[in-house]
């Protein structure tokens, strides 16, 4: 909260919880259904109609997300939502209560592995907006430990507060990982091969 002040209210990334209030309230602004338009994305990239959004987890989200909701407001007061608060946060807490399991995560995020194909064979992304989104995801994607975890897995990687990772290997695939013990920056390691706990890892590693 102080450093998005200090900011004007402009998140640094996306990957942050106000970069994604921000994404949630331009996909508003786009679709008029932001939660329903990334369920529909993760429907077809993963090619399994059943997902579906968590009431329950959603609702939760609404009860206790005091913080993202004085966020919201925050952003609003510098003029960065276009849409009513509630509105945003609403859709942000769906999108976080959407139900998947590691294989549809893994297939929903492939694209980012085939330089923005989706999965029917057209352009969703550019080449080089493809590459951008690895980047930021290698340099903000898993918050405080970014560092460790391109350390020791050596690849963009996004972690989430259900306790899974996904994980880029461009040009190759896209990997999902899940686990329940998170460390104090939110990373589930047990969920991640032991190698990778004690030693950086060697295979798949972009560097």
């Amino acid at each position: 909260m102080i450093q998005l002040e200090a900011d004007h209210g402009i998140p640094r990334n996306p990957f942050i919880n106000a970069g994604a209030l921000v994404v949630t309230d331009r996909l508003l602004t786009l679709t008029g259904d932001a939660a329903g338009s990334v369920r529909g994305l993760m429907r077809s990239e993963s090619g399994n109609a059943s997902v579906e959004i968590d009431a329950v987890v959603a609702a939760s989200e609404a009860d206790h997300g005091h913080r993202n909701a004085s966020m919201a407001h925050l952003l609003a007061s510098y003029g960065n939502l276009e849409n009513p608060v509630e509105l945003v946060l609403e859709n942000y807490f769906k999108q976080c209560a959407i139900k998947m399991n590691c294989e549809d995560l893994a297939k929903a995020s492939l694209f980012l592995a085939r330089q923005g194909v989706s999965a029917g064979g057209s352009p969703f992304l550019s080449p080089n907006q493809s590459k951008r989104v690895n980047a930021v995801m290698l340099t903000c994607g898993t918050y405080d430990a970014a560092g460790e975890f391109a350390y020791r897995v050596g690849l963009p990687g996004k972690s989430g507060v259900g306790g899974g990772i996904v994980a880029i290997i461009p040009g190759r695939c896209s990997i999902t990982v899940w686990g329940l013990c998170w460390d104090p920056t939110g990373i589930p390691w047990p969920a991640l091969p032991p190698s990778t706990r004690s030693q950086p890892a060697q295979a798949g590693s972009i560097f």
